[in-house]
């Protein structure tokens, strides 16, 4: 019974080790969430066509240049 409490209950070296491991995670999360993001808009934009590009003010080689970048990359 003894062993079941202290297990319950970490001691407070145990729960900072905790928080470090969530804001690490997080972290992590969040590079994988703007990665994802980046790709999707790099997907988008070399769909985009012609006058699209000449609205927004770029060109073919802009899009290629962009959409070439790995996604780790900004």
């Amino acid at each position: 019974m003894d062993t079941i409490l202290r297990i319950a209950r970490p001691a407070g070296g145990a729960a900072r080790g905790f928080e470090a491991g969530a804001s690490r995670l997080r972290g992590v999360l969040r590079a994988l969430v703007t990665w994802s993001a980046r790709s999707r808009q790099r997907r988008a934009l070399a769909g985009l066509d012609d006058a699209m590009l000449k609205d927004i003010g770029l060109s073919r080689a802009d899009i290629a240049f962009e959409a070439a970048k790995p996604f780790w990359r900004e």
